[in-house]
């Protein structure tokens, strides 16, 4: 059957892929085919194919030198979850433009005081009339200097416990009131974000899931994440053009981003994949070396588990059904193969591993990722939330015991800083 698509998907190709159409423009030519989110139903711009199906269409759009639908948190986390929880006008609101690449998406879920305590955020939304004003602060917000509009969670009820008085909204990210401040990282890049939010607006048309139903459409966002980055990578990536209106490369000509990483960190980090470590270990003469082959044989293994859990979560989800903890368990192993990747450039390079800026060995890639691996573990939950979850809703263990599940929000106890 995937040998089926793929020819469907290379006549296609040949008939419209045209270098010099602009981004916009391709990307509209794509989804009107269905090719951009192929999996999707037929009714909201897919074809309903199966996961390994959707992956050959991937595979042959880059076999075939065009450039591929648009990436980031709109195609990872907002259209899964409008698609399985928003209503039929919020899918025909959000949908389109997250699949032409005509928005983009951030996370609004962390706060500096709910971080693996995601429930505990304290983020208010208040309604007024059919409006609501939010008020606090996120962090850790992905591309939020980048985003049209934001997938937010708030709180709009405290006098319940703290699950259920959350609401989940679709926020427009250009309006006064929002102040997004870039966070400098160790690795010299700020990919992340705090945003402050003073009377920003939204309105009852972009609640998702209905009000105090935040907690679970939340979950919905988070298991996607969980999946997609467990698949092996970032699971934002996609075409290097960038999708929104803010980036500007919606007008730019689309043969300009073929075979282009998508992203800086990409680019950088490029040569510190399985396949780009294997490499490295041969040109410097240490492909022989019996635990360090050992070790690449390791990666590899855990990276084809991944991409079969992957493929296993997404057929599960074709036939309506849910495999419990296996996003947890990708997650958890994407930790693992980056904690080896990172072991990894290192060994091979030796003291040159340490070495940064576009003269080291892959311009300075392998020292970056070393830097960036600890992230893995804590965003998307942390690697601790991932074994709790697996422990009490997967396996039965019992819990904790603890009193923030019953209590109001308004009756637990706040630190000084919130008073």
């Amino acid at each position: 059957m995937a040998q089926d698509v793929r020819m469907e998907v290379r006549e296609w190709l040949d008939v419209n892929w045209d270098p010099d159409l602009t981004v916009a423009a391709w990307w509209e030519r794509l989804a009107d085919a269905g090719w951009s989110v192929p999996t999707w139903p037929t009714d909201w711009h897919g074809r309903g194919l199966a996961g390994d199906e959707g992956a050959a269409v991937k595979a042959e759009i880059v076999a075939a030198g065009a450039l591929g639908a648009p990436g980031g948190l709109g195609m990872l986390l907002a259209g899964p979850t409008i698609l399985t929880q928003g209503t039929d006008e919020q899918r025909r609101r959000y949908l389109r433009p997250i699949v032409t690449g005509q928005e983009a998406w951030c996370q609004l879920f962390s706060e500096p005081e709910a971080g693996s305590d995601l429930a505990g955020l304290r983020c208010a939304a208040v309604r007024d009339g059919d409006q609501w004003m939010v008020n606090g602060q996120k962090t850790w917000t992905s591309g939020a200097q980048m985003a049209d509009l934001g997938m937010l969670m708030a709180r709009t009820d405290a006098t319940v416990p703290k699950h259920r008085g959350i609401s989940y909204f679709a926020l427009d990210m250009h309006q006064p009131g929002i102040d997004i401040r870039p966070l400098r990282e160790m690795t010299g890049r700020a990919l992340f974000n705090e945003v402050f939010l003073t009377d920003a607006e939204v309105g009852d048309h972009a609640l998702v899931g209905g009000a105090g139903n935040g907690w679970a459409v939340g979950n919905a966002t988070l298991m996607f994440e969980r999946a997609g980055l467990g698949a092996g990578g970032g699971g934002a990536g996609g075409a290097a053009a960038q999708p929104g209106t803010v980036v500007g490369d919606l007008g730019r000509r689309a043969g300009d981003f073929v075979g282009i990483s998508s992203g800086a960190v990409g680019e950088a980090m490029s040569g510190s994949s399985p396949e780009g470590l294997l490499a490295l270990a041969r040109s410097r003469g240490r492909a022989d070396d019996p635990v360090l082959r050992q070790d690449l044989v390791r990666l590899h293994t855990l990276v084809e588990l991944a991409r079969y859990s992957n493929l296993r979560m997404k057929a599960a989800a074709a036939a309506g059904r849910e495999e419990p903890g296996l996003p947890n368990i990708a997650k958890l192993s994407m930790s693992n193969m980056m904690r080896l990747m990172r072991d990894l450039g290192p060994r091979i390079l030796g003291p040159a591993g340490q070495l940064t800026g576009p003269d080291a060995p892959l311009g300075g890639g392998v020292a970056e990722m070393t830097m960036f691996a600890p992230a893995v573990s804590i965003y998307g939950g942390s690697d601790q939330v991932q074994r709790n979850i697996i422990g009490e809703r997967v396996l039965g263990l019992p819990s904790e015991p603890r009193t923030d599940k019953t209590l109001p929000f308004d009756q637990l106890p706040k630190s000084r800083r919130a008073d």
